[in-house]
């Protein structure tokens, strides 16, 4: 056992590989559409990407939260941190689109609330403030696996909607006017990533990712 160039050491001698993480897709498509490439080759690119996530994972959470506050409504909810990350982190991924972010939540608060009628609970209070009883585990179990399958089956899977569905099935938000008050935040929130992200540069969809055909020419060159 030796010590790597990082100082970690690795038990067959070798040197450890580095972490697998995310290009900064962002950072580059920022500076292109500010003319600072140049930039890039002086300072790292990480630290300006961090920048971006920061600053408009504040913007987008505080304007919601200030909906919230003057309508008194749940236009904040937990689920939409992990949306606004994915927004802004991985804008090209397929479960940051537009479509995946809309029909991902749509599913979850769906399946959350017909879980709580299926077991008698859409008018129970939450489950923080009773403890969790055998009817409260199978909604919240039902909940998030009929909220996995349906997802794959619309092929809009969107990992945050995971969330929403458990804070209708445990009983945290279960009116219905709030539950549309939540898939309307999402829509906001979906808008507001179109908007920063074109802005930014960055190839954002407006509605879903679709895979661009192959050219007859394309495919002779076997690319």
């Amino acid at each position: 056992m030796r010590a790597s160039a990082n100082g970690a050491r690795v038990a067959d001698g070798s040197p450890r590989p580095p972490l697998v993480v995310q290009p900064p897709e962002v950072t580059r498509s920022l500076a292109a559409r500010l003319q600072v490439t140049h930039l890039l080759t002086r300072y790292s690119e990480r630290p300006i990407w961090a920048l971006f996530m920061f600053l408009n994972g504040f913007i987008t959470i505080a304007l919601l939260a200030a909906v919230a506050m003057v309508s008194r409504t749940p236009f904040v909810f937990p689920s939409l941190g992990p949306t606004a990350f994915l927004f802004f982190f991985t804008p090209h991924a397929p479960a940051a689109s537009p479509r995946h972010t809309i029909y991902g939540h749509a599913i979850g608060i769906l399946c959350g609330y017909g879980a709580l009628w299926l077991f008698g609970l859409h008018h129970g209070p939450p489950a923080m403030a009773t403890g969790v009883s055998a009817a409260r585990v199978g909604a919240a179990a039902l909940s998030l696996a009929s909220t996995g399958a349906l997802m794959i089956l619309a092929k809009a899977a969107h990992p945050p909607a995971g969330a929403t569905t458990l804070i209708i099935s445990l009983g945290i938000v279960t009116r219905p006017l709030h539950l549309l008050v939540i898939e309307i935040a999402v829509a906001i929130l979906t808008l507001q990533a179109i908007v920063i992200n074109r802005l930014a540069g960055i190839d954002y969809p407006l509605w879903a990712l679709r895979d661009r055909p192959v050219t007859t020419e394309a495919a002779a060159d076997g690319s």
